[in-house]
């Protein structure tokens, strides 16, 4: 596999219809690394995420920060991949750290996998790449909810803006996922890359859609990660993109979210009080909280 025609499948939304879509893509991906780029770069602040250097085929583009802790090998792949199936068809019977732990790390794996391959389009397309990657991210958190047998989708809700007693007219917010049960709306989750510029909107939609309906309906929210490539060659490092204090801010004085869930969490969201209580790793929402919703 070359690395054009991993862009070419990556640009191609198309190609990611189902679990084994990505899979398939991660797996022919991990192999290209082997010996298809030009380098390696550990980063100077945190040297767990490292950073793929393409050669001129990727116009020698340097990757997003890939966390060498979560990312999986060629080697590793398959068998934890066997281990991240078994989970999802037995997802209520999961308790073990190294099952929970393998779920994040396939997730992960695979979303990090398309990014870094999209990273090797020329710099014009940068943005084209960003919104296929969190439209690609989002399509894989929904195949995977599904995939445990809960009702999901994407789409519309209608809120109803009531004076009195007339329903004067009806706002609408699209929403990454839409989770029913019973034919009934259970909760509402936004899927992001990052929390980068997003995180105001997620707390403010829970704040609106309740008041409006009266309803208390759960919300919660999917980041990959938050971090970014920062500095310049050879002294790359890596910055957090997370805000705690807007965060904290929000949870406590608007309304806290119903679920914060990350692949790759930040070292503060285990450490901080307020931070640890509402952050949980990527399993927590699959084996615990979605059921609860």
């Amino acid at each position: 596999m070359i690395l054009e025609q991993l862009v070419n499948r990556a640009s191609d939304k198309t190609k990611f219809e189902n679990i084994a879509d990505y899979i398939d893509f991660c797996r022919d991906y991990l192999q290209f690394v082997l010996d298809g780029l030009q380098a390696v770069i550990v980063s100077r602040n945190e040297t767990h995420y490292r950073f793929y250097q393409y050669r001129q085929d990727g116009y020698f583009n340097i990757t997003r920060p890939i966390n060498n802790n979560i990312m999986i090998s060629a080697d590793d792949f398959d068998v934890m991949l066997a281990s991240f199936l078994y989970s999802l068809s037995h997802i209520r019977e999961i308790n073990n750290p190294e099952e929970r732990d393998c779920i994040n790390r396939i997730v992960y794996t695979c979303q990090q996998a398309i990014g870094a391959t999209l990273d090797a389009l020329p710099t014009g397309q940068s943005n084209t790449a960003r919104k296929i990657n969190g439209d690609l991210f989002e399509r894989f958190i929904r195949l995977i909810i599904s995939e445990i047998g809960i009702s999901v989708r994407s789409g519309t809700v209608s809120l109803p803006v009531v004076v009195g007693d007339a329903r004067l007219f009806d706002m609408s917010y699209q929403h990454d996922l839409i989770i029913d049960a019973d034919g009934e709306l259970a909760a509402i989750g936004s899927v992001k890359t990052s929390s980068k510029d997003r995180l105001d909107k997620i707390f403010i939609d829970k704040f609106l859609h309740n008041r409006l309906t009266g309803i208390d309906t759960p919300h919660f929210a999917v980041f990959l990660n938050d971090v970014q490539r920062a500095g310049h060659e050879p002294n790359y490092g890596v910055n957090s993109t997370f805000l705690p204090g807007h965060f904290k801010g929000y949870t406590i004085k608007l309304n806290p979210l119903d679920g914060v869930y990350y692949c790759d969490m930040r070292p503060n969201m285990r450490t901080d009080d307020i931070l640890r209580e509402h952050i949980k790793s990527l399993d927590c929402l699959l084996i615990d909280d979605v059921w609860r919703f």
